[in-house]
C-alpha cells in the first residue's frame, strides 16, 4: 500500500504545486483559465484521439462494463438525492448535490494518472466511464435544473443538451478517434508524433490546473459537504465495486479500472455548471477542495486494493 501511495504522490504534488501558484498569486485566475482552456480543448483531445484511433469499438463497447457503471452509479446517485429531498432543498440544488455524489475528475485526473498508473491499457475503459459520466448523468443535470426553471422538458432543453455533447472536446476525439480506427486509416509518423507531443503536455498541465483552480475555492457547509465527498470517495467506488464483482460479468482488469475511476474526487466541471446556472457554487467549489485532498490517502487505498483483482 505504502508503494501505491508513492506512486500516486507525485501527482498530487503537482496539484499541490498549482495550488502554490494560485493561492500566492503567481498564477493568476485567468492564467488558470487559459491552461485549464488548452488541456480541455488541445492536450487532453490530442491523447484521448491517439489512445481512441488505437481501439475498436468492440474494444470499448462491453455493455456489461456500461451496465455495472450506470447502476451502480445510478443506485448513490438516488442516495444523495434521497438525502437532499429529506433536508428539503430545491430539486435544483438536488441535482447538484447528486451530481458531486458520482461525476469525479475522470478527464483531467482519471485518464493521465490511471494510463500511468494501470497501464495504457486503462485508457479505454477510462473513456468509458467518461462516456457514461458526460452523456448520462452530465444530460441528466442540465434537464433537471433548466427543466425545474421552465416547468417542462421542452425541445430547446434537449436540443441545447445535444449541442453540449457535440461541443464537447473529450467526447468529440474520442468518436473521431475510434472513427478514424473503424476506417482503418493509418496514422501518418508526423501527425502519430503531434498527438503524442501534445498529449503529453496533458498530465502536468491537467494536474498543474487542477491545482491552481484549487486555490480560489473555500471550504463552507462542512457537514453537507463532507457529505458529498464520502459519497464520491466511498459510496461510489463501493457501488461500483460491488456491482462489477458481483452483479455482472465484468472482466477483473477492467472492473479494476471502473473501481479505481470511480474513487477520484468530484470534478471541475459540476462546479462549472454550478457557476453557470447560479445553483450552490459554493457548495460545490468546498465539495472539490475537501474530496480532492482526502483523495490523497483514499485513491491510493483503493488503486492498491483493486491492483489485486488481476
Amino acid at each position: 500500500m505504502l508503494s501505491i501511495f508513492l506512486q500516486t504522490l507525485p501527482f498530487f504534488l503537482i496539484i499541490g504545486l498549482g495550488y502554490g501558484a494560485g493561492r500566492s498569486g503567481f498564477f493568476s485566475e485567468e492564467a488558470t483559465a487559459s491552461l485549464t482552456k488548452f488541456v480541455f480543448y488541445f492536450a487532453l483531445s490530442a491523447m484521448l484521439f491517439r489512445f481512441s484511433a488505437n481501439l475498436t469499438l468492440a474494444d470499448v463497447l462491453n455493455w456489461d462494463f456500461v451496465l455495472a457503471y450506470l447502476a451502480a452509479t445510478s443506485v448513490v446517485y438516488l442516495v444523495a438525492t434521497l438525502v437532499a429531498a429529506l433536508r428539503g432543498v430545491s430539486l435544483q440544488e438536488t441535482a447538484i448535490e447528486a451530481q458531486c455524489a458520482v461525476i469525479g475528475n475522470v478527464g483531467f485526473l482519471g485518464v493521465p494518472m490511471l494510463a500511468m498508473l494501470m497501464g495504457e491499457a486503462a485508457i479505454a475503459w477510462v473513456m468509458v466511464v467518461l462516456a457514461v459520466d458526460l452523456i448520462v448523468f452530465g444530460s441528466l443535470v442540465v434537464i433537471l435544473i433548466t427543466g425545474s426553471r421552465d416547468g417542462r422538458i421542452s425541445l430547446r432543453i434537449l436540443r441545447s443538451v445535444g449541442l453540449g455533447l457535440i461541443k464537447n472536446p473529450m467526447i468529440v476525439s474520442i468518436i473521431l478517434g475510434l472513427a478514424w480506427s473503424g476506417l482503418r486509416l493509418p496514422i501518418p509518423d508526423p501527425m502519430n508524433a503531434f498527438v503524442r507531443i501534445l498529449g503529453d503536455a496533458a498530465t502536468p498541465g491537467a494536474l498543474f490546473a487542477i491545482g491552481a483552480s484549487l486555490a480560489s475555492k473555500s471550504a463552507e457547509r462542512l457537514s453537507i459537504t463532507g457529505w458529498l465527498s464520502f459519497c464520491k470517495l466511498v459510496l461510489h467506488p463501493a457501488a461500483v465495486a460491488v456491482s462489477a464483482l458481483m452483479l455482472f460479468d465484468v472482466p477483473p482488469y477492467a472492473a479494476a479500472v471502473m473501481i479505481a475511476a470511480a474513487s477520484l474526487p468530484v470534478a471541475g466541471n459540476v462546479f462549472m455548471l454550478a457557476q453557470h446556472y447560479e445553483v450552490a457554487p459554493k457548495r460545490v467549489s468546498s465539495s472539490i477542495l475537501i474530496s480532492t485532498v482526502a483523495a490523497i490517502v483514499t485513491v491510493s487505498l483503493v488503486i492498491g486494493w483493486v491492483n489485486q483483482l488481476y
